[in-house]
């Protein structure tokens, strides 16, 4: 499974990348900005987009909205619940934390059913 990983966090992006690979994920490729992952998404065609809630200044459930149809799965150090209405208005598939992260559930949330 090929995925774009998208978050302001330079610290967290090398992280996140390196724990994803282990768990069997490519990182496909990664971005920091709204336009840099539409850019990114385009090119890559990645199978599912893990996007961070906020992008710096950007907000990342309008990223959401414009990677269309690629699934996205947004993501936060805050917990879900903080943004669980959020995400059920938007087209993302699931929220995970980033302390939840792993391939195991990537792979999950892509598979699985979406509930409302």
């Amino acid at each position: 499974m090929r995925c774009l990983l998208v978050d302001d966090n330079d610290h967290f992006l090398a992280a996140a990348c390196s724990l994803l690979e282990r768990d069997g994920l490519e990182v496909a490729g990664t971005a920091k900005t709204i336009a840099g992952a539409l850019g990114r998404a385009g090119e890559l065609a990645p199978d599912v987009a893990l996007v961070d809630v906020n992008l710096g200044a950007e907000n990342g459930f309008d990223l959401a909205r414009s990677l269309a149809p690629t699934p996205v799965i947004m993501i936060s150090t805050h917990a879900g619940d903080d943004y669980a209405d959020l995400v059920d208005e938007s087209p993302a598939i699931g929220f995970l934390s980033k302390l939840d992260l792993s391939g195991a559930a990537v792979k999950e949330l892509v598979s699985g059913p979406r509930e409302r």
